[in-house]
């Protein structure tokens, strides 16, 4: 079976599907907004991932993530997926999850409103005082403080921890899923620093390997921080001397093609000038051929009514385009392709962009009859 990963058109919302060699699934995000009332969105994600399921031959995804608890990140998820927490939400056509993926703050915010946060909160809560089926990303002192709220401390529920800087356990990409997860975000020590959780800024952001005969194809999963957060990042991965964590064959765009995640102050320029840091991790570690993916509605034309709406930020975008096109790579935005995820194959080769006529068939376990452009080393 071949590593794939597949983000959905799902307009300015995230969610995305990667298929490890021995078929595991993992969810990053779920936003069936083709659900919300007054969408435009006609794809049904619950369908999509319970086919996949199905086809896969797997009676549950092996991890769900959420990057952050914003209603783009989550909506929907309360009416489709089997929570522990409460025997309501239980009934045998539930979608069952092994291990759930949360960022601290999701356990230490007060105040959500949204309903599908709330559940998915409910759900992280109970899993980390049961000790068991969760991750926690980073350990500030919010999180301290809650479990002690709950009698419970840090040491007790190391387990269930994993802070930046670390693999999440039981991944090896020398094992049959070959594959290892590399985590950058959160930063305990800059949520310790604000007195409120700030979600964006305090979100999941990963770095993936995924091995295939030998070869690394390596994938930075970004969610919504700003430069600000992507800076210390960078700062941090190279006092660490851990700069090949930062390398990418394929990147899941930050914030929906926002400007803020290039420059916070970049909104006037054209194109948008990243701040240093942020140059560095788009010019410098992007990989040739690689693809970048925008989970995003189509980049507005110059002078349209959506222009000075964002995200997606077109002049973002004019930074970006350029940029993929001179080290033969791709741009690829979500809503491009009306109806089907934009997929990614990773291979022996490197990673390969696959059109929907390609990819489709390929889910139930069929090949792929074309071979598209490959990302490879710089």
């Amino acid at each position: 079976m071949t590593a794939r990963l597949a983000s959905f058109p799902l307009g300015n919302a995230d969610s995305t599907r990667l298929r490890l060699n021995d078929g595991r699934r993992l969810l990053f995000d779920f936003a069936d907004m083709g659900k919300s009332s007054g969408s435009d969105i006609s794809f049904d994600l619950e369908k999509e991932v319970r086919d996949d399921l199905r086809l896969g031959k797997r009676a549950s995804l092996s991890v769900l993530c959420y990057t952050h608890l914003d209603g783009d990140h989550c909506s929907h998820s309360k009416d489709v997926f089997w929570f522990s927490h409460s025997t309501a939400l239980q009934s045998d056509d539930r979608i069952k999850f092994d291990e759930l993926w949360v960022p601290a703050a999701a356990i230490v915010e007060t105040g959500l409103t949204h309903p599908d946060a709330k559940i998915v909160q409910k759900e992280a809560r109970q899993r980390l005082r049961d000790g068991k089926g969760v991750k926690v990303f980073s350990s500030p002192k919010g999180l301290e403080d809650w479990l002690k709220s709950e009698g419970l401390t840090l040491e007790g529920r190391q387990n269930c921890i994993v802070n930046a800087g670390e693999l999440v356990p039981g991944y090896d990409k020398h094992d049959t899923g070959g594959s290892e997860f590399f985590v950058h975000c959160p930063l305990s020590w800059k949520q310790d620093e604000n007195d409120d959780v700030v979600r964006n800024e305090d979100s999941i952001v990963l770095h993936v390997t995924v091995r295939v005969g030998g070869k690394d194809n390596r994938i930075l999963l970004g969610s919504d921080v700003n430069s600000d957060t992507l800076s210390e990042i960078v700062k941090s991965t190279k006092r660490h001397k851990n700069e090949d964590r930062l390398e990418w064959d394929v990147l899941k765009l930050f914030h929906h093609c926002s400007y803020k995640a290039l420059n916070k102050d970049g909104k006037e320029d054209d194109p948008t000038k990243p701040v240093p840091d942020v140059k560095w991790l788009m010019e410098d570690q992007g990989q040739q051929g690689s693809i970048i993916i925008s989970s995003s509605r189509l980049i507005p034309a110059k002078g349209s009514a959506e222009d000075n709406d964002q995200p997606p930020h077109r002049k973002a975008a004019n930074y970006y385009k350029p940029l993929q096109s001179n080290r033969s790579g791709r741009f690829l935005v979500t809503m491009e392709e009306a109806g089907k995820p934009t997929t990614v194959e990773f291979t022996s080769s490197g990673a390969r962009y696959l059109p929907a006529a390609l990819a489709a068939p390929a889910v139930a376990g069929g090949q792929a009859a074309a071979s598209p452009a490959r990302s490879g080393s710089k």
